[in-house]
């Protein structure tokens, strides 16, 4: 066996001891060929709640793992990127996929802390449901109610889950409550826990009356309820029903109902998995990762309850030159429309990307359009490539198992794309198209970079590119006024995945204070002298040229006015000066920075019939220039954006007060009606180096805050910005 073929045996039997060890499937990838037979969910929830050793534990009672991993020896099947290994939580998109009943089960572990939106958000493009996992320790946080009213605009079915059952700090009941409070109307349990001696032991299906006994460890068994179980849940019986009756399509189930009629189970559980699948019903189930109660009963709601994608939209689909093409079926013979929802940086087989496929079925060997249009603004220029297939696999964590195929509503992972990049497009080569993206998180907080030394920079752009192929929340800028390496991140733990994994490439760099791009204009009327003559033998140099500079209003850029007379100097030499003053003012005549908004006349001067030169009044109008500042009032300038913030009404006092204190002058306040609270305000940009992860920290994690360049204002006396 060659070299590289040594790798790729390495790299797609699972590169790390740990989790591989531990698997039953070996190289046997789940290819599945009927879309009505495919499952895909996203986990979502926040840091902690338990998302990713859920995942462990489903695994476990599928089979498919002989142990659980975890999370703090690195072990566990999702994370295995390691940046997720050091920070001790998932940090990227992770696919995992289970055979269960015949169904493929695509579970999509995404990441909870808030820098990491953006893996989150791909997951829910690429998924048609969602399974929000609350813990029963930790309750809910703003983020996941912000996560909800969006699944909720996109009517994405949903369930929840609710983890950690097994805590000594466990409140369910609680934690019940929080998630009936924040997530609305039809949050509802379905399984209610069983407890003996105190300890969580059982599940008590609501509808059918059984309790699944999970006290013998993870092979659970089923009896039916006692008498005492049945009079404690009788009242939450009562609600599920009623709240399933209230979505039932049968108008006369609910006069029944109240008629004392005791309706069907299995009606029941048919409207039930119906409202479920169109996203108006959301089912509440208990869970412990570690003792793997509810592991059956969530398996049997994620396959029965949850809709294939057959029954969900498509994202709308244009050509190449973004004319709508008609809409797309999740149909296998289909034209080919996938979409990459994640790209990341192998050591031995390079780029990979995770593909969700929309219609249409790649296949091994075959030729592809690759088309990423609509993130030029994060620096992800259009581009349309062909390319070959060359191999498919399905990914199992870090695992790549090779498939031969991958239909319409499946996923999949594509090695060797040389161009592909998060949000682009697949289809085919005779049929290009291009899907329509979804809504990236705009990255707010910026952390200037420099290289260790020369031998770093092309090694630095190198791995920055594809970093940033890979991460459409990172927003690479080269600031042409200050001349900084900006990265434009989320918030600290992104910017330190991003650092590490561009040292993990071998970049040498260090991180180092970002300066704000100020501006310098004249706050006064000056006038300036510009002499530059020399003569060292042979031709020599000879230019005199006399300014006055005014200042103009903000905005009002760069005038030039000529009122020499009598021929002074020649007509030719006019723009020289022109062009030496406009070459000082990119240099700066004070602190360094750009000049603006002044008005520079020329109104006298001296030229030579031999000696003066184009390049010699420009000398001489710079000359002038730098004078004539030596001699005035030079007023730095600041930029300003407006600032548009979102907070939870509690925290509106707060918020405004800080930004009291950042200089900012407040320019209104709406209330959008529900606990949110909109405040515009313009702030200089000084202020907002680090608002990105200071709103988060003063709001407790609520508040969202846009921004956009507004103007440059004077700079305080009294303050001295770095």
């Amino acid at each position: 066996m060659s070299v590289k073929g040594t790798k790729d045996t390495a790299r797609t039997s699972g590169g790390r001891t740990g989790p591989e060890t531990r698997r039953l499937d070996g190289s046997a990838g789940i290819a599945a060929e009927d879309p009505a037979r495919i499952r895909n969910i996203a986990l979502v929830g926040h840091s902690g709640a338990g998302k990713t050793m859920l995942i462990e534990a489903l695994l476990a009672a599928n089979g498919m793992i002989t142990r659980k991993g975890s999370i703090a020896d690195g072990t566990t099947v999702s994370d295995s990127d390691p940046a997720a290994v050091h920070q001790q939580r998932s940090v990227t998109l992770s696919l995992v996929p289970l055979l269960v009943d015949g169904i493929k089960v695509n579970l999509l572990d995404t990441p909870g802390y808030p820098d990491f939106i953006g893996e989150m958000r791909a997951g829910l493009r690429a998924a048609d449901a969602a399974l929000f996992v609350v813990s029963a320790v930790d309750g809910i946080d703003a983020t996941t109610t912000a996560l909800w009213a969006e699944c909720e605009q996109a009517r994405l079915p949903r369930a929840v889950v609710i983890t950690r059952t097994d805590h000594p700090r466990a409140d369910y009941d609680g934690a019940l409550a929080e998630c009936q409070k924040a997530f609305g109307e039809g949050v509802l349990p379905l399984y209610v826990p069983v407890r003996t001696g105190g300890d969580v032991t059982g599940l008590l299906g609501l509808l059918s009356r059984t309790v699944t006994d999970y006290s013998a460890g993870e092979t659970p068994g089923n009896r039916e309820a006692d008498d005492g179980e049945l009079a404690g849940v009788e009242a939450a019986r009562g609600e599920l029903i009623e709240g399933i009756i209230a979505e039932s399509e049968d108008e006369s189930l609910m006069d029944r109902y109240l008629g004392g009629e005791d309706i069907d189970t299995g009606v029941l559980i048919d409207d039930l998995e119906t409202a479920v699948a169109r996203g108006s019903f959301f089912p509440v189930l208990p869970a412990s990762a570690l003792t793997g109660l509810g592991t059956a009963e969530l398996l049997e709601v994620l396959v029965r309850a949850f809709p294939p994608p057959t029954e969900r939209g498509l994202p709308g689909v244009t050509d190449l030159a973004g004319q709508p093409e008609g809409s797309l079926a999740c149909d296998p013979a289909g034209p080919l429309a996938a979409e990459v929802v994640r790209t990341s940086i192998d050591p031995f087989l390079g780029r990979i990307c995770l593909v969700r496929v929309f219609s249409g079925t790649l296949r091994e060997d075959s030729p592809v359009h690759v088309g990423g249009h609509g993130l030029a603004d994060r620096g992800h220029q259009d581009h349309d490539t062909d390319e070959r297939v060359t191999h498919i696999y399905s990914p199992l964590g870090a695992t790549l198992r090779p498939v031969p195929y991958c239909v319409a509503g499946d996923m999949c992972a594509l090695a060797k794309l040389g161009s592909a990049e998060t949000g682009d497009t697949i289809s085919s080569r005779d049929k290009p198209l291009i899907l329509a993206t979804w809504e990236m998180p705009e990255p707010l907080l910026p952390v200037a970079v420099e290289p260790d030394s020369r031998s770093d920079e092309d090694a630095l752009a190198r791995s920055l590119g594809k970093i940033a192929a890979g991460d459409p929340t990172l927003r690479v800028e080269r600031n042409a006024e200050t001349h900084q390496l900006v990265l434009w991140v989320m918030g600290e733990a992104h910017a330190e995945v991003v650092l590490d994994r561009l040292r993990e490439q071998g970049v040498k760099l260090h991180t180092v204070d970002v300066v704000t791009p100020l501006r310098e204009t004249f706050a006064a009327p000056s006038a300036g002298h510009g002499r530059h003559v020399k003569q060292s033998g042979g031709h020599g140099q000879y230019a005199v040229c006399d300014i006055e500079v005014e200042p103009l209003d903000r905005g009002g850029g760069f005038e030039f006015l000529d009122k020499t007379v009598g021929g002074v100097i020649p007509g030719t030499f006019i723009p020289s000066v022109e062009k030496g003053v406009r070459a000082q003012m990119e240099k700066g005549v004070s602190a360094g920075f750009p000049v603006v908004d002044v008005r520079v006349t020329l109104v006298g001067g001296k030229a030579h019939s031999v000696d003066s030169s184009d390049a010699a009044f420009q000398a001489a109008g710079a000359l002038a220039l730098r004078e004539a500042a030596a001699a005035g009032k030079i007023q730095l300038l600041e930029p300003v954006s407006s600032v548009g913030i979102t907070v939870s009404d509690e925290h509106v006092g707060s918020v405004m007060s800080d930004l009291s204190g950042r200089r900012g002058r407040l320019t209104g306040t709406t209330s959008t009606g529900d606990g949110l609270t909109e405040i515009s305000a313009e702030v200089p940009d000084q202020e907002l180096l680090r608002y990105a992860v200071e709103l988060r920290a003063l709001t407790a994690g609520t508040g969202r805050f846009t921004r956009r360049y507004l103007r440059h204002d004077p700079v305080p006396a009294s303050f001295s910005p770095s």
